[in-house]
């Protein structure tokens, strides 16, 4: 029989990721740190979650009573599933109250919703390592794959943009968790390739659940969806499923053509390292994160405001274009999703109580009509210097300035925030309050016998570093 030879090249963003996840060693110390706290930070964001009953109502397996033997653990929770609807519990737990990291450039996102399929799939490897005599993996391998997560995603981010299309930011935390999971189930560069390619073809979710009028809840499941469809494809792969060489440049079927405007997808820099150096830290404040240094200014007026508020007369919100485009929403809100997604219904909180906490986005919180009179005073404009330093790669600023101005004709100061708590540029200020939150958040769920012994592990690097994935795991076993 004649071999016929397959002349087709395969598209090469699908291996540089590839080649980057199986052979680019990670030496920066800084990136290993920042991964410790946003390991510790992203579970609590979990924990503080299970409170909310919206969240929990997703959780478990499937079908009802089903357990699956050395299957994942749900942190928090009693469940043990397989590693597939793990992820799906796991990323739905951390995204659900908007308060992990962030990354923002052409295309925003989270890059830590990747924990879910990661935690996921290290737990059961490591308990079938343990059950065949192997040894585990050290939760030192889940902050590498963490790290390689956050870098495939948001370097993805800097220069394609798929809210531009109206799809939506999780395709990449489908992308990134695809490639490191692959890996982690031993997968080589061709399975790598072929699940990489079955992700792309799988297209995204539309972001029509993100944006008014439709903002809703599937936002805060959106990444758990994503997480758990690429510890499928990747699984799939390692058993010999095909892949797709042509997935993105395929003339009239691929990805680019179909989905992306016919634009090509790039890399515009190396893989390394580079976004967990610089991934933003949610400290303060479970809201969008474009609103986040209104948050600030906002809260520091209230003072001032609190004993004026029937003598204001307009409030300027000065801001980026990103912001403009995601959050600034007028008119009525609908639900929780709807509120924490609103720039000046952020604002109005934060104006009215000087703090803002998760309980200021239900229906009882929003009921207070102070918050829509203060939302209809706002102005919001760009300011065309904060969305160019917003896309400057040695600023990344996330500028906001607010003033209150009163029927007198006096006002406040104009004050102004260029980089929120969390940004690198306030690393150091951040590192003591990312702890307080963890700890705080961990105080809503656990005992305090149990939490002394969680606390315990998780501020020693070294200790946590070298500590088995499935220990590290039972710690947090409800």
């Amino acid at each position: 029989m004649v071999q016929v030879k397959d002349e087709r090249t395969t598209d090469i963003l699908l291996e540089q990721i590839a080649d980057y996840v199986l052979h680019h060693e990670i030496t920066s110390e800084e990136a290993f740190s920042t991964a410790h706290y946003v390991l510790i930070d992203t579970i609590g964001c979990g924990i503080l979650a299970l409170n909310y009953p919206e969240c929990t109502k997703h959780l478990g397996p499937i079908v009802p009573g089903t357990i699956v033997p050395r299957g994942t653990r749900v942190p928090g929770t009693s469940y043990v599933l397989d590693p597939v609807q793990g992820a799906f519990n796991i990323g739905t737990m951390v995204r659900w109250l908007d308060y992990n990291d962030t990354w923002l450039a052409v295309e925003w996102g989270h890059p830590s919703d990747n924990l879910g399929g990661i935690l996921a799939v290290a737990d059961f490897i490591s308990q079938e390592n343990l059950s065949k005599g192997k040894e585990p993996l050290k939760v030192k391998d889940v902050l590498e794959m963490m790290i390689k997560a956050h870098e495939i995603q948001g370097v993805l981010a800097l220069e394609n943009s798929l809210n531009r299309v109206g799809l939506d930011h999780v395709l990449f935390v489908k992308i990134a968790t695809t490639a490191v999971v692959t890996k982690m189930l031993g997968g080589d560069r061709q399975e790598i390739i072929n699940a990489l390619s079955n992700a792309w073809i799988d297209n995204s979710s539309l972001r029509t659940y993100r944006q008014a009028p439709n903002t809703g809840s599937r936002k805060s499941w959106a990444a758990g969806d994503a997480t758990s469809r690429a510890v499928r494809l990747a699984m799939m792969a390692i058993k010999g499923e095909m892949g797709y060489q042509t997935a993105l440049s395929a003339p009239g079927w691929g990805f680019q053509d179909v989905l992306f405007n016919k634009q090509k997808l790039v890399l515009n820099q190396p893989l390394d390292s580079y976004v967990m150096e610089n991934v933003l830290f949610k400290v303060s404040f479970p809201a969008e994160f474009h609103a986040q240094t209104a948050a600030e200014a906002a809260i520091e007026l209230h003072p001032e405001v609190k004993g004026r508020l029937d003598e204001i007369d307009h409030i300027t919100i000065s801001t980026h274009e990103s912001a403009i485009r995601i959050i600034d929403k007028r008119g009525p809100l609908y639900n929780p999703a709807d509120r924490d997604h609103c720039l000046q219904y952020i604002t109005a909180v934060g104006l009215l109580k000087g703090a803002i906490v998760a309980e200021d986005y239900e229906d009882e919180a929003a009921a207070d009509p102070r918050i829509d009179r203060l939302r209809d005073k706002m102005v919001v404009t760009e300011n065309k210097d904060y969305t160019k330093d917003y896309l400057d790669p040695k600023k990344r600023s996330i500028a906001n300035a607010v003033q209150v101005h009163f029927k007198d004709g006096t006002s406040t100061a104009n004050i102004e925030r260029q980089y929120p708590l969390g940004h690198r540029f306030r690393r150091e200020e951040a590192v003591p309050k990312i702890v307080e939150k963890y700890a705080a958040n961990l105080g809503t769920h656990y005992a305090k016998k149990q939490l002394e012994q969680i606390e315990a592990v998780s501020y020693d690097y070294d200790r946590l570093a070298a500590m088995n994935v499935n220990e590290f795991i039972e710690l947090f076993v409800k």
